[in-house]
């Protein structure tokens, strides 16, 4: 059988464990390929303008996948920790894509949620116990192994796939600690050495001179990384000869440290991607200016983004944030990256340094 994997949202996050485990059941994987513009238009046309630019992105990958492949993975992850819940729009992913494009594929869609509890208050609410209980769990295994029966029926199999997975996902994990962004580390891990720079984390500039300044590159990883709705962000900030750092950089426990540092405790799910990586590279002194991505009409992003634009003017440390939708210029956006680093620029003469 062939599996389909769209090429947005959680892909950046999760696309070798997924690959691994439907590769060990004897499936193979096909990705969809980069954003372009028909793909963001053919998306764009299934869905209401209201709807997020991630979402209309994907439903543009899944177009492009239906007529390949036998399955399209399009798992709901509702949560992944007690009291810490996703976005409507990814909590009904599976459904929504139905509902848009009734002609794609059977979707393989598992439900994760590690929010179930295993007992109630008087009031018959979920205990606010802070650990994953054991009726989530098994809840948890349960859906792994309805996942792999697509493929076999033993479960001895099922069990080996999902820790051949995980074991991926922790390589994926090592491979961005040491510098790689999520497509580098993924090149890197496919054993592809082409699509990642000689120096990665520490990037010449255009002019060959050592970076003159650090930037933290906040935010979601199908927000950063894609290349179409960004305008190739990450290239340009290289070529202005700075040197970024992003939040897969950085280790869980320092992105989590990061979110407690300036929320007190996590609500959404995927919160370190902008408060906690903010949070954590507020500690180091080498970075020298912050700047978020985010889209147009996020609900949860609004909120975390505000968290975020707080913290760095408490600190007196420079902030930018960039809202990205279908609509979003090049021009306009390279105008801003410029005036940004001009501004770091001048900062330091003053300081001095």
């Amino acid at each position: 059988m062939k599996v389909g994997i769209p090429r947005a949202l959680l892909y950046y996050q999760y696309y070798p464990m997924w690959k691994t485990f439907f590769e060990e059941l004897g499936a193979s994987v096909l990705v969809s390929g980069l954003t372009t513009k028909a793909t963001l238009a053919a998306g764009v046309e299934r869905l209401m303008a209201e709807t997020c630019l991630p979402v209309k992105v994907y439903c543009g990958h899944v177009l492009e996948l239906k007529s390949q492949v036998d399955y399209v993975f399009v798992p709901a992850v509702r949560s992944l920790e007690p009291k810490v819940f996703n976005c409507s729009h990814l909590l009904g992913l599976p459904d929504l894509v139905r509902a848009v494009i009734p002609e794609a594929p059977p979707l393989l869609s598992p439900d994760i949620d590690l929010d179930q509890k295993s007992s109630k208050d008087k009031h018959g609410y979920p205990s606010s116990s802070p650990d994953v209980s054991f009726k989530a769990r098994r809840v948890f295994y349960q859906t792994i192994y309805q996942l792999g029966s697509h493929f076999t029926h033993n479960p001895l199999r099922i069990k080996a796939a999902a820790k051949e997975a995980w074991q991926a996902y922790q390589d994926y994990l090592r491979l961005m600690q040491t510098g790689l962004t999520p497509p580098e580390a993924i090149a890197r891990w496919e054993g592809d050495d082409t699509h990642h720079p000689s120096a990665i984390g520490h990037p010449p500039s255009a002019i060959g001179h050592p970076p003159s300044h650090t930037i933290a590159l906040i935010g979601h990883p199908y927000n950063l990384y894609d290349t179409y709705i960004t305008h190739n962000l990450l290239t340009r900030l290289r070529g202005l000869g700075v040197r970024v750092v992003t939040p897969e950089m950085a280790t869980p426990e320092e992105l989590r440290q990061g979110v407690l540092d300036l929320a007190g405790q996590p609500y959404w799910a995927y919160e370190d991607a902008m408060v906690g990586a903010l949070g954590h590279y507020l500690r180091d002194d080498g970075v020298d200016g912050f700047i978020a991505v985010a889209s147009f009409g996020c609900g949860p992003d609004s909120t975390l983004l505000d968290v975020a634009q707080r913290a760095a003017r408490e600190a007196s440390r420079p902030f930018m944030s960039l809202i990205i939708d279908e609509h979003t210029g090049e021009a306009g956006l390279v105008t801003r990256l410029e005036a940004f680093v001009d501004m770091l620029t001048r900062r330091k003469k003053m300081q001095g340094r």
